[in-house]
């Protein structure tokens, strides 16, 4: 059924449908049993809970950051049966993000390509949403990441501020945090994921989690995003960062910037120019880098593994890399709705 709805979708420009998608289901979940209806349609096969981090995941599969940057979508992912959602990029500052158009799919490939550019509503206004949101549904069991970034007008060598100011805000009403400084789409933020701009950014969250800890309790989780394109000697000193600062975890991975063996014609990858590619291609590049990462460390530090992930066996073949979790977001676009479903029922972690 999705197929043919996502033929009709695709005719139409790709940011626009997705608002126009969510919108539409969000409707039909304000009718009662409308929405027992679609969850019970896309309740996952098998629950497959995980405790991590100090939380109780309903499930593994998640959905990564940058689906639902404003915290506007929660009640409906949890329907479609996600354990986790990570919403955001958020920044300090509202900001509209690059230039229009600036999501475009690849279907041949499977794959998608933005330089969306962390459009948000700004911390203050998301934090406010999430804090009425929690205090609507506080029995849900819906776990929520915060995903943080740096407003594109602040020069990288005051991008602690940035983080520290984001962190502050939506402590209260998120479970745990994950540092974005492998985006693309943000000019200079990469450069962030060098060993000493990042020990500044995360020692300092850090220090902040343990302040804002009450006693007794355990700190905010606080993970780390990486890029799939760092160079193994990267990679290592992430690792030995993560290890030093006792990070509880990372994500790997985000989009590349690589358009290698793309069945996508050259001329149009031209006509679309930059961004972070996502979706199948990243598939076993993204697992390459989650095993590296777990052998290296002999699992000391959980990865959640993203990038390519459209099936059951995509995801198991994840967890065989080491993954402790996946989180999806371009699989969603092609496969629909009912895509946390279909992987629940080949994949049991």
């Amino acid at each position: 059924m999705y197929q043919l709805i996502r033929k009709l979708l695709f005719l139409f420009d790709a940011e626009s449908v997705h608002y126009f998608a969510m919108n539409t289901f969000k409707l039909g979940c304000r009718i009662g049993f409308i929405r027992k209806m679609l969850t019970a349609s896309f309740k996952p096969v098998s629950a497959n809970p995980a405790t991590l981090f100090g939380l109780h995941f309903p499930n593994r599969i998640g959905l990564a950051a940058g689906f639902d940057k404003n915290a506007l979508f929660l009640s409906e992912l949890e329907v479609m049966g996600f354990g986790y959602v990570e919403i955001g990029t958020v920044t300090p500052l509202p900001q509209a993000g690059n230039d229009k158009p600036r999501l475009f799919r690849l279907p041949k490939d499977k794959a998608l390509i933005n330089r969306m550019g962390f459009n948000n509503d700004g911390v203050k206004v998301v934090a406010a949403r999430l804090k009425k949101w929690k205090e609507q549904h506080a029995s849900s069991p819906l776990i929520i990441g915060g995903n943080i970034g740096k407003n594109k007008v602040t020069p990288n060598e005051d991008a602690w501020k940035d983080y520290e100011i984001c962190f502050r805000e939506l402590y209260d009403v998120v479970d745990y945090f994950v540092v974005n400084v492998s985006s693309p789409n943000t000019p200079g933020l990469r450069a962030l994921q060098e060993k000493d701009s990042l020990h500044k950014i995360l020692s300092h969250l850090q220090t902040i989690n343990h302040q804002l800890t009450p006693s007794g309790a355990e700190a905010k989780p606080l993970l780390l995003k990486i890029a799939p394109d760092l160079t193994v000697e990267q990679i290592d000193d992430v690792v030995d960062l993560a290890l030093e600062i006792q990070l509880d975890g990372l994500v790997a991975a985000n989009t590349t910037i690589s358009r290698d063996n793309l069945q996508t014609p050259a001329s149009t990858l031209e006509a679309i120019g930059a961004g972070g590619l996502s979706g199948k291609p990243l598939l076993t590049r993204s697992t390459e880098v989650v095993r590296y990462i777990c052998e290296k460390t002999g699992g000391k530090i959980p990865v959640i593994g993203s990038g390519g992930i459209f099936t059951g066996e995509d995801a198991a073949a994840k967890a065989a890399a080491g993954a402790v979790m996946v989180q999806i977001w371009t699989g969603f676009i092609y496969e629909g709705p009912a895509i946390v479903k279909k992987i629940s029922s080949k994949w049991k972690a």
